[in-house]
């Protein structure tokens, strides 16, 4: 089964039929109208391109204009992404999938860019504890010696430094599903998802 695209609307809270509050974060999910159906003969897989939003006219290239007409639509989708169907799917272009396609309790992956930090220290960025916090130590945060003595002589690869933190494509798995609401397209899941507010999003099962 395919997935959506969605956008990050915010986190809240609902209550269960015990009382007892859960977190979720809402995000609102299609209609994705199918813009382009994958074939293994044609193109040596299969997927189906789902379309999210739409473009104005006067920034949406002719090309973009051509694909979405082939589909049907009005306007070329904001924002374009392909899901792998599996044997015995089947879908046409043109098709609309709403949020309709979950149900509460199912279980998601939720694939996002997360938020950008910047450029942080490695206490912030790999959790690092740190020199002691006691008489004033003169570099309290920084990382500490780096490299072997004379043999290599120079930092190892892959060693955690300071960065760039943040900005990176992030997939949560097996979140629940824990209310879906066709009317306004909205799909509440349980805890926190990669990204900020308005952000689009990928979910699938």
């Amino acid at each position: 089964m395919p997935g959506l695209i969605g956008k990050k609307i915010g986190m809240t809270r609902i209550f269960d039929d015990e009382g007892v509050q859960v977190p979720v974060t809402v995000i609102e999910a299609g209609p994705c109208p199918v813009v382009q159906v994958k074939s293994e003969d044609r193109d040596g897989y299969r997927a189906v391109q789902l379309g999210f939003g739409a473009k104005k006219a006067s920034r949406a290239t002719r090309a973009e204009v051509g694909h979405a007409a082939r589909a049907g639509l009005e306007a070329a989708p904001r924002f374009l992404r392909e899901f792998a169907v599996e044997n015995g799917e089947s879908y046409e272009v043109g098709q609309e999938l709403t949020v309709e396609i979950f149900q509460p309790g199912d279980r998601v992956k939720v694939t996002g860019r997360s938020k950008g930090r910047g450029f942080q220290g490695v206490v912030k960025r790999h959790g690092f504890a740190g020199r002691p916090g006691s008489h004033g130590h003169p570099m309290s945060r920084n990382p500490g010696s780096l490299g072997p003595g004379t043999d290599p002589s120079r930092v190892i690869k892959g060693k955690k430094l300071p960065g760039r933190m943040g900005g990176t494509r992030t997939t949560i798995r097996n979140l629940q599903v824990v209310k879906v609401d066709p009317e306004r397209n909205l799909l509440f899941v349980k805890g926190g998802v990669p990204g900020s507010r308005d952000g689009y999003l990928l979910i699938s099962k």
